[in-house]
């Protein structure tokens, strides 16, 4: 096994903590506070990598031999991005615009180590079959769409009853590409 300096999750993404317990890192999570806003012209990788590198540059003081991990992940349907939802209502419509259709899942990840970024990107393509009405609002009323991109979370019952196929990563999807993240582990940390 891979032995890493200390990593510190910038998170609150119970999703992304699963992932690195999953992954036999020990790590400890840390927040703070960043503006995700970004300029108008980004295109949407451009945007899951420009919030990633905002969040670990908020760490570039304080931090001296271990690895931060931030991450930020958009969902993306004919270049529209859609975050996290407002109200059940603006859940139930971005699920419905979902719905019989293929989107993107981008998530952007910076990793910070002595002062330097290493930031990277990836996508996956899901494909939702055609929801029935009831079947959405069963999900939103029953399960917690609010802190998901695209208002929904690929390892819950709209996603086991849902998605048809994906192309990329699984774990891109769930919050943090996990593949690519352990390989840029290993580049940063020798």
């Amino acid at each position: 096994m891979q032995q890493f300096p200390p990593i510190i999750l910038a998170s609150k993404s119970p999703r992304r903590q699963e992932l690195l317990r999953l992954m036999n890192f020990n790590f400890r999570v840390v927040l703070k506070e960043v503006d995700e806003s970004y300029p108008e012209n980004l295109k949407p990788e451009e945007i899951a990598v420009f919030i990633a590198q905002k969040k670990a540059a908020a760490f570039d003081e304080m931090i001296e031999d271990e690895i931060v991990i931030t991450a930020d992940t958009i969902v993306s349907i004919d270049d529209q991005i859609l975050g996290k939802p407002e109200t059940p209502e603006h859940a139930i419509a971005m699920l419905q615009l979902l719905s019989g259709r293929k989107h993107k899942v981008i998530t952007g990840v910076s990793l910070l180590y002595k002062q330097q970024q290493n930031t990277f990107f990836d996508v996956s393509e899901v494909l939702f079959r055609p929801l029935l009405d009831e079947e959405i609002r069963y999900y939103v009323e029953n399960f917690n769409p609010f802190d998901k991109a695209g208002s929904y979370g690929i390892q819950e019952w709209i996603g086991l009853v849902g998605i048809q196929r994906i192309e990329g990563s699984y774990t891109n999807v769930v919050g943090l590409p996990t593949e690519k993240l352990y390989q840029q582990l290993i580049a940063i940390s020798h």
